[in-house]
């Protein structure tokens, strides 16, 4: 059961969205929050959002232009992470219809992260692709063609819901991101090629072209760097690994030759909770009461020093010399934020991982939780000593981080490729049953 009441002005609230024209107005806007904690009956035909969605949370809000007074948006801890820690909590899924947004938006959500498995499972699962996808097909494009216009319009959508925080934080935030296609991670200069079509194709200033950090993809994050546009770097599971990825990062800066740097921007994706999820059957294979002592403490104390190298890199003389153009950090993103244990809480991955200038992307698992319970307070530098003291524990008991890390990694790599072809392959399906013909 739900209620519906009228407020204005969210954006004061941390909304950001005036409405899908993007126009700039002084009009209030009119909101209707649904509470479904409520036992007040009311049905509303109006409210589009799917079933799912609603019951992810608590209160969703959709907005009108409007004039009028009301009350103001009711506030969460995503503001508060973002107001008092200078967190930015993004939101990992991407399905239509793209107005399913609108809630997580008025919540405190800043972006939006997608990958091949996310549109896997939203193409798949839903008929909201139907109509535009068997014109592409009748158009002539083929099912990898029309997979990407799907994908695209989704993209373009997204960003222009988050186009006024884009606006309002100057290129700060409100990013949406769009990975090139898994089959190009071993390929350098096709994630390049690749990289610019995406970035021309959608055509918004708040789009993030993921990339691997692949060994033969840390190359092209340099170079796509280079070319002015701005990159999400994703399937990041060591330090080694994520410092390459920094590197690579001042490197294409420093190689644009662009005066003004200020709207190249980028996010460094440092996975957390599959590092835990291999760490600790490796901990369980050793079976001693230190080593099973350690389990779910390890990807938290990597993360933690991935912070401290970010403090590192971003500072002296050399990224002195690239400020004076503009140049914005790149922000580490804590990605892979679900818990994959159901014994560990399920916030662990969130509260012990917040500090000024970074990301937290979450799925709705995560993002229900640290709404409903999270603890906004800094915590990624709090234990410093006890990271360093986990992380050469681990060592010595014959934890190779490097291999670790790329064991992830392949496997990340190969998780995407599996969920594009099935993805592909369901497409191929559905213009079969749709009785569309692959020309």
């Amino acid at each position: 059961m739900a209620t519906l009441s009228k407020i204005s002005n969210p954006v004061a609230a941390g909304s950001s969205s005036t409405g899908f024209n993007n126009t700039r107005s002084s009009t209030s806007q009119r909101c209707f929050i649904l509470d479904f904690n409520s036992k007040s009956p009311f049905k509303s035909s109006r409210f589009s959002l799917s079933a799912n969605r609603a019951s992810s949370f608590p209160f969703l809000v959709k907005c009108s232009q409007s004039t009028g007074n009301g009350s103001p948006v009711k506030r969460t801890t995503l503001h508060e992470l973002y107001e008092k820690e200078g967190q930015s909590p993004w939101y990992d899924n991407l399905c239509r219809p793209v107005t399913d947004l609108l809630p997580y938006i008025a919540n405190g959500v800043r972006g939006v992260t997608s990958n091949p498995a996310i549109f896997q499972k939203a193409i798949s699962s839903s008929d909201a692709y139907n109509d535009q996808f068997r014109e592409l097909i009748k158009s002539g494009k083929d099912i990898e063609s029309a997979y990407w216009e799907l994908v695209i319009k989704d993209i373009q959508d997204a960003c222009k819901l988050f186009e006024p925080i884009y606006d309002q934080t100057d290129g700060a935030d409100g990013y949406v991101s769009v990975e090139v296609s898994p089959r190009l991670a071993d390929d350098t200069k096709g994630t390049v090629e690749a990289g610019k079509w995406l970035h021309r194709v959608v055509n918004r200033p708040n789009v993030y072209i993921k990339i691997p950090a692949t060994a033969p993809c840390i190359p092209s994050i340099k170079e796509t760097i280079a070319n002015g546009i701005s990159v999400n770097v994703t399937l990041i599971f060591s330090l080694s690994r994520y410092e390459a990825v920094i590197d690579a990062y001042l490197d294409g800066l420093e190689a644009s030759g662009l005066d003004d740097l200020s709207r190249v921007t980028s996010v460094a994706s440092f996975f957390v909770s599959r590092v835990d999820s291999l760490i600790d059957k490796l901990l369980e294979k050793i079976g001693t009461p230190e080593a099973l002592d350690l389990r779910g403490k390890a990807a938290v104390a990597q993360a933690t020093l991935a912070y401290q190298l970010y403090q590192k890199k971003f500072s002296g003389p050399r990224w002195e010399v690239l400020v004076k153009k503009g140049a914005k950090k790149q922000r580490v993103l804590w990605a892979s934020t679900s818990v994959k244990n159901p014994s560990y809480p399920d916030t662990l991955y969130v509260d012990p991982l917040i500090g000024p200038d970074t990301v937290s992307t979450m799925p709705d698992q995560a993002l229900e939780a640290f709404i409903d319970h999270g603890t906004v307070s800094r915590t990624i530098d709090r234990n410093v000593s006890e990271a360093e003291g986990i992380y050469s524990a681990l060592e010595k008991l014959g934890i190779d981080w490097n291999q670790v890390g790329s064991q992830l990694e392949v496997e990340g790599v190969e998780s995407f490729k599996k969920s594009f072809d099935s993805l592909l392959d369901t497409l191929q399906e559905k213009a079969n049953s749709l009785n569309l013909v692959n020309l």
